[in-house]
């Protein structure tokens, strides 16, 4: 882990990569889906707290369920997509903290304060989520993450006991480019960044 990675890993990753709006007709197997979670897992979180909870949506029948909270313009293109993937944090992470992280007992502080532990949630599962598509794109699948969607309803409808939130979705799949729009510029170095 000393050696940049070469230049095709990097575009696979980041330079060339997209977020995909169509998808092929290939399934991700099972398999694929448990691989996929294995390398998503090393991602760093706070105090290893690991919040995020994935529901990879791949049956009609879930899929049907999922539908009525797109946006329209999420819809069609969900349903199309071999799976969406429901990013979501768990409200009492910290019940397995003691595990993950064992410096000390973390658990009391986020019993003890919840924005503290609502902020922790939001934070880490966010960051899992992004693991996860560059684990995705690591194993030659296509992304396309969204925010067009009833969180409400979709907590209501696979999360009825309140204890996981949805955060947001990704669809994932073997990218079809047909259905990209052209690719947007990115801000520059001087414009976001310094360095003092």
């Amino acid at each position: 882990m000393t050696i940049a990675l070469p230049t095709e890993a990097l575009a696979q990753l980041f330079t060339s990569a997209r977020t995909f709006n169509k998808f092929t007709d290939q399934a991700v197997s099972d398999a694929t889906l448990h691989q996929l979670y294995e390398l998503a897992k090393w991602g760093p979180t706070s105090m290893n707290s690991q919040p995020a909870r994935f529901v990879f949506v791949k049956s009609a029948a879930a899929k049907a369920r999922l539908k009525p909270a797109l946006a329209a313009g999420n819809a069609d293109k969900t349903m199309a997509a071999p799976l969406c993937v429901i990013v979501a944090q768990d409200s009492n992470f910290q019940s397995h903290i003691t595990e993950q992280f064992t410096a000390f007992d973390a658990r009391p502080m986020f019993d003890g304060n919840a924005t503290l532990a609502s902020t922790t949630a939001f934070r880490g599962s966010t960051l899992q989520g992004a693991y996860l598509m560059l684990a995705a794109r690591s194993l030659g699948l296509d992304c396309g993450p969204m925010s067009g969607f009833d969180n409400a309803a979709v907590d209501k409808e696979f999360f009825a006991d309140g204890r996981y939130k949805s955060n947001f979705l990704i669809n994932i799949g073997y990218g079809d480019a047909s259905g990209n729009y052209p690719r947007g510029p990115r801000l520059g170095f001087d414009a976001v960044c310094q360095i003092l």
